[in-house]
């Protein structure tokens, strides 16, 4: 198969470059390793931010979100046992930040993509890209059990840190700043109304809390814990409980229900640059992990 541009990896880096190059008339095909259902349901950062959202509505594909997504207007950082709320839109001339989840995000780019007669391969498992110094790379990929290539003017490695992308260039090619913490975040999905409006930051001397949510009925959050923990060290109890403490101010009170999934997270920052070898270019967490607060990896994956 031949396209103007190989895609690898459908997740926002990915399918937002489709849709801006489709805009332009120029033709992709994006190779996703995963199954659609994998994609659209596993649940990710939760936060977009309103360059991000200018963006999808000027793509035509912000609809559900302006319906459905959850606008804040600031947010609260609480330590020393007081709140103090900081008024995003009013400091920053009216912007914005939307609580809709990647994963939303992900079901209307591929909606888009697939109903603008755009291809997307799922369960197309990329192993290589070669010829990435010449005028014609070549993605190699496997689809249906069978080994495949795909043709191309340009690659674009949207197919996130495990991804081949990156390690299709040289080392020699790339500088890497890497720092791993000396913590982790125990995270949690639960079934149950946000405590808050807005999201909270809470700054504690057990360690940090973050209280969000996914929409008026999911609650999504956070607590610090030691990097070598497992989840059998926290169960559902302990966990409210240590989040009650670390988020207790005076007249809050956090409401408890169902965990839905929990998991730890280890905190790193990963760089490398250039972005670019040749015709192979980098973009989202092929290039760049940082810590998850505030989504920043999405929102850098959309901006990229």
């Amino acid at each position: 198969m031949r396209t103007q541009i190989a895609i690898i990896g459908a997740g926002p880096a990915g399918l937002v470059l489709a849709q801006l190059l489709a805009q332009q008339g120029i033709d992709s095909v994006v190779l996703e390793n995963r199954s659609r259902d994998y994609v659209e349901r596993r649940v990710r950062a939760g936060v977009l931010e309103q360059g991000s959202v200018d963006l999808l509505r000027t793509m035509g594909v912000a609809g559900r979100l302006d319906r459905e997504g959850m606008v804040h207007h600031g947010i609260e950082l609480r330590f020393d046992g007081a709140g103090h709320r900081i008024p995003l839109s009013d400091l920053t001339g009216g912007a914005s930040i939307f609580v809709y989840g990647q994963q939303e995000v992900v079901k209307d780019l591929i909606k888009a993509r697939l109903d603008g007669g755009g291809a997307i391969l799922f369960e197309a498992a990329a192993v290589g890209v070669d010829g990435a110094l010449t005028n014609g790379p070549v993605v190699r990929y496997t689809h249906k059990g069978k080994p495949r290539q795909l043709e191309c003017d340009y690659v674009a490695g949207c197919d996130g840190f495990h991804g081949v992308s990156r390690g299709s260039i040289p080392a020699s090619a790339l500088t890497v700043y890497d720092k791993e913490y000396p913590f982790a975040w125990l995270g949690i999905l639960a079934a149950v109304p946000p405590s808050s409006e807005e999201v909270v930051y809470s700054y504690h001397g057990r360690g940090f809390a973050l209280h969000s949510m996914r929409s008026p009925e999911l609650s999504r959050l956070y607590i610090q814990v030691p990097p070598d923990d497992s989840l059998d060290d926290w169960p559902d109890g302990r966990i409210w409980d240590e989040l009650g403490a670390r988020l207790s101010v005076p007249g809050f009170t956090l409401d408890s229900g169902p965990i839905l999934e929990k998991g730890t997270t280890g905190m790193r920052s990963h760089v490398v640059e250039p972005m670019q070898h040749g015709r192979l270019f980098l973009a989202g967490d092929a290039a760049h992990i940082v810590p998850p607060t505030g989504a920043k990896g999405m929102n850098l994956a959309i901006a990229d």
